[in-house]
């Protein structure tokens, strides 16, 4: 009798676990759904809609972008941690809610590591510091120079507070030793206006959407936040080379699914991005926008995994450093 139901059990998990399979295999028989927790329009909704129609093509099904802007990001990505684990619903991570926020929040409804599986990571994007066009300010040390002799009176705009334009903004001018007015805005593209209109007088913004700006002089670029100078802006300073010795930071993204969703379908999603980043056309057109290319065993959905873990680890040393708090 046990046997017998020992049996029975046995060939029922062995029926689940086939028919798990088939589906994994079948996957994706709908369109999947990438939640971007910013307003459409700023840089990672751009770059996240270039990447997913590319992505797309490669899986067969469409991939429609869900902008759930809030809090930093932080509520789309409790948005999506709650999402069934079925592989129709994934995050576009980025530094601030994936690396930062565990650090900044007293109160967070997801943990980036415990709540997601991993899938791949996007290339890197360095930031700008530019300025209005008329800012008295003509180079990088004479910011900082009136930065520090008027505390509080410099206003540095950013896409809402957690976004990787307020972090860097915060870090730079701690490190720089500057009291500095951080004026958070709902997106990257209203607080890019404000400093084209003089409301404020600059702010960090990623070179996929900062580009277009300065090549129409609507803007001033003082310094970039890369290791090296990008050849896009070659007259353009990094800020190690000039106030901030050994300071480099980029935003960093990548697509993370709800803990629990099938491995199998992880891998094909994977496998569709690994694809595309040998399209040399494509990868060719996001550098051309500064957009720095890692080596290829970066994209993947482990080495996103052990980036995350040593961000979260790293922006809690960062935080206690800077004092930076949102709540």
């Amino acid at each position: 009798m046990k046997l017998t139901f020992c049996k029975n059990a046995l060939a029922a998990l062995a029926l689940v676990a086939a028919g798990a399979s088939a589906w994994a295999q079948a996957y994706p028989t709908k369109p999947i759904t990438w939640i971007v927790p910013f307003a459409a329009g700023g840089p990672t909704d751009a770059l996240a809609r270039s990447i997913a129609e590319r992505v797309a093509r490669e899986v067969g099904q469409p991939i429609v972008i869900d902008n759930s802007p809030g809090a930093g990001g932080t509520v789309g990505a409790a948005k999506a941690a709650r999402a069934a684990p079925d592989g129709y619903t994934m995050l576009v991570g980025h530094m601030g809610y994936m690396g930062a926020a565990p650090a900044l929040y007293k109160k967070l409804n997801y943990d980036p590591v415990k709540d997601f599986a991993p899938v791949f990571r996007f290339p890197d994007t360095p930031l700008v510091l530019m300025v209005r066009k008329e800012h008295p300010a003509k180079d990088i040390k004479a910011l900082v120079d009136f930065g520090k002799a008027n505390p509080d009176k410099l206003f540095i705009s950013n896409a809402g507070m957690g976004s990787s334009s307020h972090l860097i903004a915060a870090l730079f001018a701690t490190s720089a030793g500057m009291k500095v007015s951080l004026v958070p805005y709902k997106g990257a593209g209203p607080a890019l206006i404000d400093v084209i209109g003089g409301q404020v007088d600059g702010m960090f913004d990623q070179t996929n959407t900062a580009l277009p700006q300065i090549t129409e002089s609507k803007v001033r670029p003082l310094a970039v936040t890369s290791k090296v100078r990008l050849p896009q802006l070659k007259d353009v300073p990094t800020l190690a080379e000039t106030v901030l010795p050994n300071f480099e930071a980029s935003t960093w993204y990548g697509i993370y699914a709800p803990k629990g969703t099938p491995k199998e379908v992880l891998d094909k999603v994977q496998a569709a991005y690994l694809k595309v980043m040998t399209d040399k056309a494509f990868t060719d057109k996001m550098a051309s926008q500064a957009i720095q290319m890692l080596p290829t065993d970066q994209y993947t959905g482990a080495a996103l995994g052990k980036h995350t873990e040593a961000e979260v680890a790293r922006w809690k040393v960062v935080a206690a450093k800077t004092s930076i708090s949102l709540d």
